[in-house]
């Protein structure tokens, strides 16, 4: 490799670490009795705010069929991991982590990963989420995917919006709805990235 190549970076040199980080992460998701797909859809549930935590929005975000995200559906609530219920007057299920998905999820090898993170210097985490955030915004206009951003990034969502309303200082334009200051951080559905 060229001094070049060690300044600039070189695409197959980053790619290439973060397939092999991928399946080496894969390949962790099969502890505990779950499957990678179990694992992704209880951290689906854990980000997904209320608009979000429906099966119809994570059968959306995980690219999966609908018969599919059934059966992983019904194997979580099987195994006590999460629970479905009525959503409002609609004839939609709103899935939540129980407590012992919660447990799981502490135990989750992302989770390990995230504190491995941690331990990189402030600098390279800011150019290494950024990246990344690049990278999969790229593959998801690429893919012509939904974003599933956080609410604060969205173009919908208004700080201090509804500033004083018990429900939650900030605004979901498209929704009409408050947003508490947890909520902000959370993945939703609808999420239209800022011009």
């Amino acid at each position: 490799m060229s001094s070049d190549d060690e300044e600039t970076g070189d695409g197959r040199m980053i790619a290439w670490p973060l397939e092999r980080l991928a399946r080496v992460m894969r390949a962790r998701e099969h502890e505990d009795g779950l499957n990678p797909a179990q694992r992704e859809a209880l951290r689906y549930v854990a980000r997904a705010n209320r608009f979000s935590n429906t099966p119809g929005a994570l059968t959306r975000y995980l690219g999966a069929t609908k018969g599919t995200i059934s059966q992983t559906v019904m194997a979580l609530e099987r195994k006590g991991l999460i629970a479905k219920a009525a959503r409002d007057a609609r004839k939609s299920v709103r899935l939540s982590l129980t407590d012992k998905g919660r447990e799981t999820l502490d135990n989750d090898p992302w989770v390990q990963f995230e504190a491995a993170v941690e331990e990189l210097g402030g600098k390279t985490r800011r150019r290494m989420q950024r990246g990344v955030e690049e990278l999969l915004a790229r593959e998801v206009k690429r893919g012509e995917l939904e974003s599933f951003g956080i609410c604060a990034s969205c173009r919908f969502f208004r700080e201090k919006g509804r500033d004083g309303d018990a429900a939650g200082p900030h605004l979901c334009m498209l929704f009409e709805d408050s947003l508490s200051n947890e909520e902000t951080g959370c993945i939703c559905i609808a999420h239209e990235a800022r011009a």
